[in-house]
């Protein structure tokens, strides 16, 4: 992992505090690039040494996934705006996180500073026009980092935002943020004490899309109970779901700000003493373990990447919603309305 405190231009990284080693973001992506965190400013996050790297990005790190995160069955959206509508199979026959050139690949305007007394913020933009990966509708994007420093503890809050401004009546929005988290610096998560906020979750199909509108408990992970991730177990990449959510899927707004937290996961090492917690006003999320996750050395100094260097914690909406008619309003982003959703990663070191 690259140092947080080497050099790099200004003109590739936001600064997102005014701490020594602070957050950095990337205009492509609107993609978190540094997260330090503790004694040793240890960047808990997979990253590249350069902003150029990042336009080579097959495992999105850090990147904002939009326009639809996660998969789309078939890549064919059944019904929206009055017909039906072929997406990119970028994912076997799937549609992933909002195709070949999704918004984490996208350069976004910024940053542009936001007002925050208690911290430092800014904001990013994306107008992604009609048509953009075939879907309907141009919409325009934002995000919103908010940076609080309090003692030994970072909170870093995550605004989304999106509004259908032309082009359609009616379109699909699925925002989040595909960080990899690494709270070691090892080469892989081994000895990793994770705690999901709930073990229920949506039975997939062996291309990762639901095989109906059920739920059901996680074999061998109990909701608010810790549990060990090793070298090559388990290997997770799943949508969990909240229950009352899943109990009425269709009373979950386009936006969800207006909602409480919840707790989707907390992790810690033991090793580094660094804990993570994630909270969000999402119904699901996707947690990933990083098992597919290879990658060569880069040019820059980046180091090879080996399976399970590190884990996802996605909050979202469910997977295939717009092809559910029980799930399809929690993404259907109507003229005039907006989409939102925040998420919240607090990090910290124990002492």
């Amino acid at each position: 992992m690259v140092n947080p405190s080497s050099h790099l231009p200004f003109s590739l990284l936001l600064p997102l505090s005014t701490m020594v080693n602070p957050v950095n973001v990337i205009p492509r992506g609107a993609t978190i690039q540094l997260l330090p965190v503790g004694s040793k400013n240890l960047n808990i996050v997979l990253n590249f040494n350069t902003a150029e790297q990042y336009s080579d990005n097959p495992g999105h790190f850090g990147e904002t996934i939009g326009r639809v995160a996660n998969r789309i069955k078939n890549a064919l959206i059944n019904d929206l705006d009055g017909r039906s509508w072929q997406l990119a199979k970028n994912n076997g026959e799937n549609s992933l996180h909002g195709g070949v050139i999704g918004w984490g690949q996208k350069i976004w305007t910024g940053p542009t500073k936001v007002d925050y007394k208690e911290g430092t913020a800014y904001r990013y933009d994306l107008t992604s026009p009609n048509l953009d990966e075939n879907f309907p509708g141009e919409v325009k994007a934002s995000v919103i980092y908010r940076i609080k420093d309090e003692g030994l503890k970072r909170r870093i809050e995550v605004e989304y935002e999106a509004e259908l401004v032309s082009g359609a009546e009616e379109t699909c929005v699925n925002m989040t943020n595909h960080s990899y988290f690494n709270l070691n610096g090892d080469e892989t998560i081994a000895g990793t004490v994770a705690t999901l906020g709930t073990n229920l979750h949506l039975p997939m199909d062996a291309t990762g899309i639901p095989i109906d509108e059920s739920a059901a408990p996680y074999p061998k992970i109990f909701t608010n109970k810790p549990f060990t991730l090793t070298a090559t177990e388990p290997n997770i990449d799943d949508c969990f779901v909240f229950p009352n959510s899943f109990a009425a899927p269709d009373k979950i707004p386009i936006d969800t700000r207006p909602l409480p937290l919840r707790t989707l996961g907390s992790f810690y090492h033991p090793d580094t003493k660094i804990h993570l917690k994630i909270e969000s006003t999402e119904p699901a999320f996707q947690f990933y373990t990083g098992q597919w996750n290879m990658l060569d050395a880069r040019p820059d100094g980046t180091p090879k990447r080996i399976p399970r260097s590190g884990f996802c914690v996605e909050p979202s909406r469910f997977v295939d919603a717009v092809n559910r008619p029980a799930w399809k309003n929690m993404v259907l982003l109507k003229k005039g309305e907006k989409y939102g959703s925040k998420n919240v990663y607090t990090v910290w070191e124990e002492q």
